[in-house]
C-alpha cells in the first residue's frame, strides 16, 4: 500500500491536492473578509464646523445627518449646574454604567449661549470626582466639538443610586428637570478643542459614518471556494482508492514465468478422430464407371488391296 501511495504519479497528485487546498482555503477566507468588511460603517463626508445653533434646537431631536457633525459654540459655562456622568471611560462609544463601574467621570457642563439657550457640553474626562481638572473655567469660551444625540435613560445598566450631582446618562429629558431654568437644546457636544485650553482628558468621539449592508455575494464566493476544496479532496480519494484496488487485483492474479505459454486448448484423441463426425456426414463411396452407350464407332481405315 505504501509503495502505491508513494508512486511518482500519486505523489504528484498529493502535492497538487495540497496546493489546491491551501489556495482555495485562503481564497475563501479572503472573500469572507471582504464580506465582513462590507457591513462595517464607512466614513461619511465631514464638512467644516458650523454653529451649534444650526443643528441643535430646543424641543427638536437631533436628526441623523447632524450626528457627529463638527460644531462650534461660544458662551459661558454655568459652574453651579455642572454634573458628573458616572462610570464612564474617555470614549463616547464605550459602554457605561455597570460595565464601566468606577472607571471615571465625564464632565457635563451647561454652556449658555448669547441667545440664552443652553447646550450640554462634555468637556472631558477625569478619573476622580474631586480632580483639580474638574474646575469650570470662567469667562467666555469657544468650544469646538462633535454633536451627539441625547442618550436614553435605559442605555446603560445602572449600578445603583448615584450621589447628588451625578447622572448615569446624558439625557435631554433628564437635564430639563435638573436645569429647570434653562432652555436646553437637544443632544450634547463632545468637546475636542477649547479656547482657552483646558487640562482635562478629551473624550474620544468618532466622525460621522454611513451604515452599509452586507455584500452577500462575497459570502457566496467564499462558500464556493471551500466547496471546490472539498471536491478536490473527494477526487483525490477516488484516485487513490482506484490505484490501491488495481494493485490488489494485480497481486491476486497467478504469477507466470517469463516466456511460459498460456493454457492450451484440449486436442481430440485418436478414437475421436476415427469416429464419424457428429455432423452425420459419411465419406463418399467409390463410383463405378458408367457404361458407354452404343453408337456409331469411328471406322477404321480399310486395308489397301493391291490389284
Amino acid at each position: 500500500m505504501l509503495r502505491t501511495l508513494l508512486a511518482p504519479r500519486l505523489v504528484a497528485l498529493h502535492l497538487l491536492v495540497i496546493g489546491v487546498l491551501v489556495s482555495f482555503t485562503f481564497l475563501g477566507r479572503w472573500q469572507l473578509g471582504v464580506f465582513e468588511a462590507s457591513g462595517a460603517p464607512k466614513r461619511a463626508p465631514d464638512p467644516a464646523p458650523v454653529a451649534v445653533t444650526e443643528l441643535a434646537q430646543v424641543g427638536q431631536h437631533v436628526n441623523g445627518t447632524a450626528i457627529s457633525r463638527r460644531v462650534t459654540a461660544t458662551g459661558t459655562y454655568d459652574a453651579a449646574h455642572q454634573l458628573l456622568v458616572a462610570d464612564r471611560v474617555a470614549d463616547v462609544a464605550a459602554p457605561g454604567g455597570r460595565a464601566a463601574q468606577g472607571d471615571g467621570f465625564w464632565l457635563l457642563t451647561p454652556l449658555r449661549l448669547a441667545d440664552g439657550t443652553v447646550v450640554p457640553v462634555v468637556r472631558g474626562w477625569v478619573a476622580r470626582a474631586d480632580a483639580p481638572a474638574a474646575a469650570v473655567p470662567e469667562g467666555t469660551v469657544t468650544v469646538t466639538g462633535r454633536l451627539r444625540p441625547a442618550e436614553q435613560t435605559d442605555d446603560v445598566m445602572r449600578s445603583g443610586n448615584l450621589p447628588a450631582g451625578q447622572v448615569a446618562t446624558v439625557s435631554t429629558a433628564e437635564l430639563i428637570n435638573l436645569w429647570p431654568d434653562a432652555q436646553v437644546r437637544d443632544g450634547f457636544v463632545v468637546a475636542t478643542a477649547q479656547e482657552p485650553p483646558t487640562r482635562v482628558t478629551p473624550v474620544a468621539v468618532s466622525p460621522p459614518t454611513l451604515g452599509s449592508g452586507f455584500n452577500w455575494r462575497n459570502l457566496a464566493y467564499a462558500l464556493q471556494w471551500w466547496i471546490f476544496a472539498l471536491f478536490a479532496v473527494y477526487m483525490w480519494f477516488h484516485f487513490v482508492r482506484d490505484a490501491l484496488r488495481g494493485r490488489r487485483e494485480r497481486e491476486q492474479e497467478p504469477e507466470r514465468a517469463p516466456g511460459e505459454p498460456g493454457p492450451l486448448e484440449p486436442q481430440p484423441s485418436e478414437s475421436q478422430l476415427s469416429e464419424p463426425q457428429s455432423s452425420g456426414l459419411q465419406p463418399p463411396e467409390p463410383r463405378s464407371p458408367e457404361p458407354r452407350s452404343p453408337g456409331p464407332q469411328p471406322s477404321e481405315p480399310a486395308a489397301h488391296v493391291e490389284a
